[in-house]
């Protein structure tokens, strides 16, 4: 791609915050995460992680569509929530897509109350995400991207287990998992639900 194929709201985005040359793993991805691919997307800060996954999930959304989320977004914690909302709220200006971000320390009657009302991208903490999804607050039937940003906290707590659960009530579905390096633990992905995954390394 990198930045040639997109829509024009991101373009006309890219060109105002003058991203003229793409990232390193952005050169790798962009193109391959159009396609469809499954992918580990390994590489330092500052290589161009977060930066492709936002850019993807606008590419691949393109515009508000009926109420249940197409993308899911695992983070760590209530701040990496908002962080992420924030770059997302930048790039898709010109869109119509929602963005919600659910995470421990807000009401959860509340939170299933606005996810039923409609969202296209949900962020959330693995832990918030499946309280939700038990509470039949979300509907993961449309799911077509479920990433995990940042994907080093998964190995702290309960949260590899938490987020290990989820795919077993999604249906076809792409993953993407951005992380600073490739932990063995991820080779039981490969053999699962990541199956034929590819696994890029900037």
């Amino acid at each position: 791609m990198p930045f040639k194929k997109l829509i024009e709201p991101l373009k006309d985005t890219i060109e105002y915050n003058k991203f003229e040359t793409a990232l390193p793993l952005q050169k790798l991805i962009l193109s391959k995460i159009k396609g469809g691919a499954s992918l580990f997307a390994i590489g330092p800060k500052g290589c161009g992680k977060t930066t492709s996954l936002v850019i993807s999930v606008i590419q691949k959304l393109k515009y508000a569509f009926e109420d249940a989320p197409r993308a899911l977004i695992f983070v760590k914690d209530k701040q990496a929530a908002l962080n992420l909302e924030q770059v997302f709220n930048s790039f898709k200006r010109g869109t119509d897509l929602r963005v919600y971000c659910a995470y421990e320390e807000h009401n959860i009657d509340t939170q299933r109350d606005d996810i039923y009302i409609g969202t296209d991208i949900i962020i959330a903490t693995p832990k918030r995400l499946n309280k939700i999804f038990y509470l039949n607050g979300i509907n993961l039937n449309e799911l077509q991207l479920c990433i995990i940003e940042d994907a080093e906290f998964l190995f702290s707590g309960r949260n590899l287990a938490e987020v290990t659960r989820t795919p077993e009530s999604i249906g076809k579905c792409q993953y993407l998992v951005f992380s600073t390096k490739f932990d063995a633990r991820f080779k039981r992905w490969q053999e699962s639900f990541m199956y034929n995954s590819q696994i890029v390394k900037v």
